[in-house]
């Protein structure tokens, strides 16, 4: 069971010291933002990219999020073992905004809580700071609590997240992407990491939206699990019975208990949603949404091509007529294609393809790597017959409906993810220097429709905005 605290105007005061140290003591902090759907929607292209354009509110899919999500992940004593803390941050825009019926569904569907909002939602507003903000205990104080504590920042699909954090928190967007981009590497020296971009260009998923590269992370964990070697452990707090009323806590299991019932019905899997995770039919769509059912389909998929190229380059090794030096050319190519499928990242086809065109890059950890697994502080890790069992409490949703995006879980989700491809990428070196935390996705974020991520750097022929020069002093002097 994953425990999300949840923050609102009545206890943020109580929570605040345990917030606080929370981020001066994480290895790194996930942060993921759930939108309320605000403003007017406009196609952001290559002329309008930057987000100056965004200060009034023009966003694609809105501007306003009501949730704010943050996981600290503090190393504890024990080798290898991560203690994960998980706030939840109900938020209540003070100024007139604009909201989108279907984003609104979309919440309501999973579960969001409007009169929760609008009755404890803790209260903010965008733009510069108004009066001496400073000194109070407020999310604009918190946020630059998280600047100080210079922690490496983990998002997912993550621009549209610092956009708002920083219009909304911060100060007024610059007039410019390159006055944005340096101000966010100064505000996080640690460095930003996108868990899209990685599941993309890293782990090679062949999806690589949150819930199913959450859920590949996992099942790939399992395996090297099974396979012995040390491990990284995830645990939780033990809270106390007096915080139980603001705890949600979130079941969380290799498989959700409709993979099973859904597999044996044979349901079949909705193919927009498997490609993009989003489907415009929503929960009302009669074909599978289940990510443990899209998985099976892909990695069974995958298993059939790798057999076909083995066959296949076996036969090229067996003639005779190509030359030597042509067969050992010929093979290492079919190696590197086998492993990497293409120059860019492996993806799925469009969904009025057949699904014969869909790959599945396989993940090649190292022998000696880590893998993940959860428990809590108060209990023993939980066994697959536990995790079924309490899974049997859960009540059954339609086809299409997902299993773990949820808000509030999201950050867990997105810190799960980037934990795992740090193992992965670190191996058993322990001693990473003065280097960045994880090189190969240090500041990228991940863009739409792009091979290349945004670069959050500071240009020569950019210069920091006004506004957040004024806040870097503030933040170190009242820090």
């Amino acid at each position: 069971r994953v425990p999300v605290v949840d923050v609102q105007s009545d206890n943020f005061t109580e929570l605040w010291p345990s917030m606080v140290l929370a981020l001066r003591t994480a290895t790194f902090v996930a942060v993921d933002t759930v939108r309320r759907g605000g403003g007017r929607r406009r196609r952001l292209t290559g002329g309008a990219a930057g987000p100056g354009g965004a200060a009034d509110g023009c966003l694609p899919a809105g501007a306003e999020r009501p949730r704010r999500q943050e996981v600290a992940a503090e190393p504890v004593s024990a080798p290898n073992t991560y203690l994960c803390q998980i706030y939840n941050l109900t938020l209540l825009c003070m100024e007139d905004y604009i909201v989108e019926p279907q984003s609104v569904q979309f919440l309501v569907q999973h579960g969001f809580d409007f009169n929760k909002q609008y009755s404890q939602g803790i209260p903010y507003h965008k733009g510069n700071d108004k009066g001496n903000e400073n000194q109070s205990q407020s999310v604009r104080t918190f946020f630059l609590e998280l600047i100080r504590a210079k922690k490496p920042l983990v998002l997912h699909n993550g621009l549209i997240d610092l956009v708002f954090l920083y219009q909304c928190f911060y100060a007024h967007l610059p007039d410019s992407l390159g006055t944005f981009t340096a101000d966010l590497s100064e505000m996080f020296p640690a460095g930003i990491y996108d868990t899209k971009y990685a599941s993309e260009f890293e782990t090679r998923f062949v999806a690589s939206y949150l819930e199913y590269a959450y859920k590949k992370c996992k099942r790939e964990n399992c395996k090297l699990k099974d396979s012995s070697g040390q491990h990284l452990t995830v645990e939780f707090c033990n809270y106390p019975a007096n915080m139980s009323r603001y705890i949600d806590y979130r079941h969380c299991s290799l498989e959700e208990e409709s993979h099973s019932v859904e597999a044996g019905n044979k349901v079949p899997v909705c193919e927009k949603f498997s490609a993009y995770g989003w489907c415009p039919k929503g929960v009302k769509c009669p074909q599978s949404h289940n990510i443990d059912l899209i998985i099976d389909e892909d990695d069974k998929l995958w298993e059939e091509k790798r057999k076909k190229r083995k066959h296949k380059w076996k036969r090229r090794k067996n003639t005779e007529e190509p030359a030597k030096a042509f067969e050992q050319e010929s093979s290492g190519k079919e190696v590197a294609l086998a492993q990497n499928g293409e120059e860019g990242p492996p993806r799925k086809q469009s969904c009025f393809e057949p699904a014969a065109a869909t790959e599945v890059a396989e993940i090649t950890p190292n022998s000696g790597g880590r893998p993940l697994e959860e428990n809590s502080m108060d209990t023993e890790p939980e066994t697959e017959a536990a995790c079924a069992a309490e899974e049997q409490k859960e009540t059954h949703g339609p086809p299409s409906q997902g299993g773990t995006h949820r808000a509030g879980f999201d950050a867990f989700m997105t810190g799960y993810i980037m934990a795992y491809v740090w193992m992965l990428k670190k191996g058993k070196n322990t001693d990473t220097g003065a280097e960045p935390w994880l090189p190969d996705c240090h500041n990228k974020l991940y863009l739409s429709g792009k091979s290349v991520p945004l670069q959050i750097v500071k240009s020569l022929f950019s210069k920091s905005s006004k506004a957040h020069s004024q806040k870097m002093k503030l933040a170190w002097a009242s820090g």
